[in-house]
């Protein structure tokens, strides 16, 4: 792969790996750091990079396992001098009409409710919600990105969604 080709890749697929970064980390600090980190990383191997595979799928497992490597040194240095992680929260204003508002509201806050409650599911849920319904990949390619069967992603999305079901089901109730 050319530095060019590398370009155009970053070029129509950063949008969508910052955006799961920024679901992986939870804040944008971190999330930049990591979307640095994969494009670097892909920088680094671009002369082995084959453009006929699917380049979204190699960028978001670069950035997974990235971002594993990054919470396994994190705790490793939380057991010997423990430190805050870093959290922003971007404040966001609607304008128009009394009903714009609050629909617009209402609609930020059922957003916000499905991304508490996804973000407070183990990582082995999150990811292949992340991977399957942010990302719109397939099953095989969840799989492929997370280096498990193809069995396990579908068993680990239905118990995701049962959970999200659970956990949703009073609010979303209606």
């Amino acid at each position: 792969m050319t530095i060019q080709e590398l370009e155009q890749s970053i070029a129509l697929y950063g949008k969508d790996i910052y955006s799961f970064c920024l679901h992986l980390t939870g804040s944008r600090m971190l999330a930049d750091e990591l979307y640095q980190d994969t494009f670097l990383k892909a920088t680094e191997t671009a002369g082995r990079l084959r453009t006929d595979g699917n380049l979204k799928s190699y960028y978001l497992s670069v950035a997974l396992r990235l971002w594993k490597n990054q919470r396994r040194k994190f705790a490793w240095r939380q057991r010997i001098a423990p430190v805050q992680e870093w959290s922003d929260k971007a404040a966001e204003s609607a304008f128009g009409t009394d009903e714009d508002v609050l629909k617009t509201y209402l609609k930020k806050e059922k957003r916000q409710m499905v991304r508490e409650a996804v973000s407070a599911l183990d990582e082995k849920y999150r990811i292949p919600v992340l991977l399957y319904y942010m990302e719109g990949m397939s099953v095989a390619e969840t799989a492929s990105v997370m280096g498990i069967p193809k069995g396990t992603v579908k068993s680990r999305l239905n118990t995701a969604r049962k959970r999200l079901e659970s956990e949703l089901e009073e609010y979303f109730d209606e």
